[in-house]
């Protein structure tokens, strides 16, 4: 297991992420998924935040990433949703007409840390997402 470091410490953050689109509205499909993904990538940078594995179903995605310990996540989850909503509403115009007002998440999010299970449990689980079985 490979530790991450900064000048002051050695660490290992990962984390599960689950934002669900407000009102569980059925509106992501591959292109709205790939544009959010590219939305948290550029985001990430900022937050110390490195994603590791992505994937969506239709109501909801779900985001493994690791950080560093100064990483805000409150401040950066906030950040993600308020610029991805922004975005994907205004190139994803369908989008508008399945939601009204200025929501596109919920308020709600689920972050766990990941220390309780193996990584690649939660990267299979991750991407089974979707998969009607």
């Amino acid at each position: 297991m490979k530790l991450d470091n900064n000048n002051h410490s050695v660490f290992l953050m990962y984390y599960h992420l689950v934002l669900v689109i407000k009102y569980r509205r059925k509106v992501f499909d591959d292109a709205t998924s790939k544009r959010a993904k590219e939305i948290f990538e550029y985001i990430s940078k900022k937050y110390n935040i490195t994603l590791l594995e992505w994937n969506h179903d239709s109501d909801h995605v779900h985001i493994l990433f690791k950080a560093h310990p100064n990483s805000e996540l409150s401040k950066f989850i906030n950040a993600y949703k308020s610029a991805s909503s922004r975005l994907i509403k205004n190139e994803f115009q369908s989008i508008r007409k399945m939601l009204w007002k200025e929501y596109f998440w919920s308020r709600s999010y689920c972050l766990l840390t990941t220390s309780g299970a193996p990584l690649e449990v939660i990267k299979k689980y991750i991407e089974s997402q979707g998969e009607r079985h």
